[in-house]
């Protein structure tokens, strides 16, 4: 399978070969599709993460829960994204946006890797016509029970337990999205955009692995990862995969779905 990541020069070189996804949105309520008519990579289709990737946001299942696999299927073949296809998705935002899709992808047996750097990568020029591709067959696959768990799962698991958002919101910042404020019980934070350098990009998979060893990640261990909405822990498991670590699982509802739940208990503090 294609690696996690390739750089700018290798999908310069790969453009004709490749179905380019621009996965840009933003939870501030900035709009993603005008990001991408303002100037995305040639030939990029635009993916919208809350109609494509997402079911219906509810109480009970959080901000972002996992569409079925039919919902999935049908979103990618009117996007023109085939069985067959090997994608390759970027965002403004170091990639923690674009994961999503990229780790969708990959957890069902497709080809698929995140843009290091993202759009800012690209040293190309950029076009601002519409792409549009042909509907294609995309068969729907079962979300792999190994490579998700569900919010009781979350609560019994040993495995350790990362936060990518932000270390504020971890620890309790007052924020406008969900109803509660801090972590999870016995989860370690882990910003996943803080893998990334001054210029956008990963940093040296040996930095890397030392991160990820700091919260006690490292061969053998069992990991499951969360954020607020279910959409940038799946850069964490992406990354963890680039660094050479075993496969993570992944809780869809995160945050906004525990937050939601009176029942379950909430920590603060780092």
């Amino acid at each position: 399978m294609i690696a996690p990541f390739v750089d700018a020069a290798w999908l310069a070189d790969h453009l004709d070969d490749v179905v380019v996804c621009d996965v840009r949105w933003y939870l501030d309520g900035r709009s993603g599709r005008a990001a991408y008519e303002g100037g995305h990579l040639p030939g990029a289709i635009w993916v919208d993460l809350a109609t494509d990737l997402s079911a219906p946001a509810s109480d009970s299942e959080g901000r972002h829960p996992f569409p079925t696999p039919e919902a999935f299927a049908a979103a990618m073949a009117a996007r023109g994204i085939g069985d067959e296809d090997t994608v390759v998705a970027y965002d403004d935002d170091g990639g923690a946006v674009a994961a999503r899709l990229v780790w969708m992808l990959r957890a069902t047996g497709h080809e698929a890797a995140l843009l290091d750097g993202g759009i800012g990568a690209w040293r190309g020029p950029l076009s601002t016509e519409p792409e549009t591709r042909q509907p294609a067959t995309f068969t729907p696959r079962p979300w792999p029970a190994q490579r998700i768990v569900g919010i009781d799962e979350v609560a019994a698991t040993g495995d350790v337990l990362i936060d990518a958002r932000a270390a504020e919101r971890f620890a309790g910042a007052h924020d406008p999205y969900d109803p509660r404020f801090g972590h999870i019980p016995g989860a370690r934070s882990l910003p996943t955009r803080e893998h990334l350098g001054p210029d956008g990009r990963l940093q040296d998979a040996d930095v890397l692995r030392a991160r990820f060893a700091a919260v006690g990640i490292e061969a053998g261990v069992d990991v499951v990862s969360y954020c607020g909405g279910g959409v940038t822990a799946c850069h964490n498991l992406l990354v963890m995969e680039h660094a050479g670590l075993p496969q993570g699982r992944l809780y869809p509802g995160s945050w906004s779905q525990w937050s939601r739940d009176p029942d379950r208990p909430v920590v603060t503090g780092p």
